[in-house]
């Protein structure tokens, strides 16, 4: 098979760029710049004696363009997927804010557990951080949450495992290998289905607070050190402040220049038949964004406790997220409160 020609590759990177500038956003144009930059240095880069892999990344660019095409085409789930990707819901970027970018799947503080097999180092059991414990605990952050007994024993482990139940004394206690695999596959299992949040932010509370109380929400470096806790993610970018924005507020669009409305040579016919979409069908793309994507909140208490506590970590979404169960129900939007509207207006450079 032959390779693909430059033409072809050029003609589709200009096509996708024509594309990523309707976006609503700076950061979203900013991301998939970046991504197509990549991805189509990523085709460039292939041994000339490799055209089979080379011809499989050109389709998944391809594949990525046509799917930001029909997202203006007015498509919600293209549209969805578009943003999905951008902020890390799915694809690579969710798994570098989980894996790479964050400390959510390890707690550097917490004791080191002892092994379940004596003297055998790799079967220490996974250690759940207390950001990624309330993460997996709550319906915010994923479908069905856990229960915290469940962190600590997880379901699929069978009674045999503890020695003193009656399966273990007529059947003869688990297998201590059973166990460790078990422990691991639930763990690696359970933090692949939540949302990872953008972001940490921090909250006072005293003995006077209501518990309903609308609380600040502080995301700055100085506050995070001052709690003593780990920012994570996208934290100091403006991504989440920008996307409540977003989804509050009338977008402004540009306009489509005659240039662009007409057919470029070698381009994909469908790129010419893009037309603008209402202002309220990207708010309301934006909303359903945000019921995914999760506000990880830490409530400072003041003095440490006898447990060594300072604080408690919690979920919250912003107020004018549009769930599905929002849309069957037809529940109300509530508005922006103060705190999520003195939080969004405040500079960049005091946000963190």
């Amino acid at each position: 098979m032959s390779s693909i020609p430059k033409a072809a590759i050029f003609s589709l990177y200009r096509s996708y760029r024509r594309q990523i500038n309707l976006l609503p956003s700076e950061y979203l144009r900013q991301f998939f710049r970046i991504k197509v930059a990549d991805d189509v240095r990523s085709i460039l880069s292939v041994s000339s004696h490799d055209d089979e892999l080379q011809r499989t990344k050109f389709k998944r660019v391809r594949k990525d363009y046509r799917k930001l095409v029909a997202a203006h085409t007015g498509d919600h789930q293209a549209y969805a997927h578009v943003l999905d990707v951008a902020y890390g819901r799915k694809g690579k970027l969710k798994w570098e804010i989980m894996e790479a970018r964050t400390p959510l799947l390890s707690d550097p503080t917490a004791p080191i557990p002892d092994p379940i097999i004596p003297a055998v180092e790799k079967s220490r059991p996974p250690v759940y951080s207390p950001e990624l414990s309330a993460l997996l605990t709550s319906g915010l952050s994923r479908d069905k949450p856990l229960s915290a007994a469940a962190l600590k024993n997880p379901p699929l482990l069978p009674e045999r495992a503890d020695h003193k139940s009656e399966e273990a004394r007529l059947l003869g206690p688990l297998s201590l290998r059973r166990e460790v695999n078990i422990r691991w596959r639930f763990f690696k299992s359970e933090w692949r289905k939540v949302y990872p949040p953008l972001q940490v932010a921090v909250t006072e509370a005293t003995a006077s607070t209501p518990k309903d109380a609308e609380l600040e929400l502080r995301t700055d470096k100085d506050t995070l050190a001052n709690a003593e806790i780990r920012g994570f993610g996208l934290q100091g970018t403006g991504a989440m402040e920008d996307l409540i924005s977003a989804a509050g507020s009338a977008v402004s669009f540009r306009p489509r220049t005659r240039r662009e409305r007409a057919p470029q040579a070698g381009a994909d016919t469908n790129d010419a038949n893009v037309r603008p979409l209402l202002p309220r069908f990207i708010r309301r793309r934006f909303r359903q964004l945000l019921a995914r994507t999760p506000v990880l909140t830490y409530t400072r208490r003041g003095k440490s406790t006898h447990e060594g506590k300072r604080g408690d970590y919690g979920v919250v979404v912003a107020p004018n997220a549009l769930s599905d169960a929002t849309r069957r129900y037809g529940t109300r939007i509530p508005e922006p409160h103060d705190s999520y509207l003195a939080w969004v207006g405040q500079p960049l450079s005091k946000r963190g």
